[in-house]
């Protein structure tokens, strides 16, 4: 099963300010999902991002909102960054999220986000009932430690969510090197 980029979405995770701190690797972390936002981007992939909690949890870090917001060129421009915020773990749990994603009409759902044996956990199982294809970028996940990132990655694998990595699902979304995006792909991944 490859991603297709004609029947993909970005989900991004709670990506906040006062979260991100605590993530092991998060300053890898952070500059790995920037990348995938970007990729996501140029490929003319959507993009949701969540918010647990915004008035005690803060906002979405400042990179990650701007690698949504940025103009990356003439042929794509800047964008406005909106979330969706919500109180449940799982994404699935808030009728917005759910609301917003049936209206792109998309069956494959790219997965990054914090923390991993949480809401990144609980959405994927969620999407993955509701019959989506997962696929979770595991170099942009993260939690606290790493025994409840390694579990929880477990858990997905063995709900049915295929666990891979940033550049491996940009460049699959490419298709090939003579597909548009690839020059700016093989740039943003070095």
């Amino acid at each position: 099963m490859k991603i297709k980029k004609e029947d993909a979405i970005l989900v991004g995770i709670d990506f906040q300010e006062r979260l991100m701190p605590a993530m092991k690797g998060n300053e890898e972390l952070e500059a790995t999902a920037v990348k995938l936002v970007k990729g996501c981007r140029i490929l003319g992939v959507p993009i949701l991002m969540t918010q647990q909690y915004t008035k005690g949890l803060g906002s979405t870090v400042p990179a990650i909102a701007e690698a949504i917001t940025a103009s990356l060129g003439d042929d794509i421009p800047e964008t406005v960054f909106e979330h969706i915020e919500k109180t449940s773990f799982s994404a699935m749990g808030e009728p917005a999220f759910v609301e917003a994603l049936e209206k792109l009409r998309k069956k494959t759902v790219i997965i990054s986000g914090i923390e991993a044996h949480v809401c990144v956990q609980q959405t994927v199982i969620d999407l993955l009932e509701k019959g989506y294809h997962v696929f979770v970028a595991n170099d942009c996940i993260s939690s606290r430690n790493n025994t409840d990132k390694k579990y929880s990655q477990r858990r997905m694998g063995d709900a049915g969510a295929v666990g891979t990595t940033m550049e491996s699902i940009l460049f699959e979304l490419c298709g090939g090197a003579k597909e548009p995006g690839f020059k700016q792909i093989s740039a943003l991944v070095k």
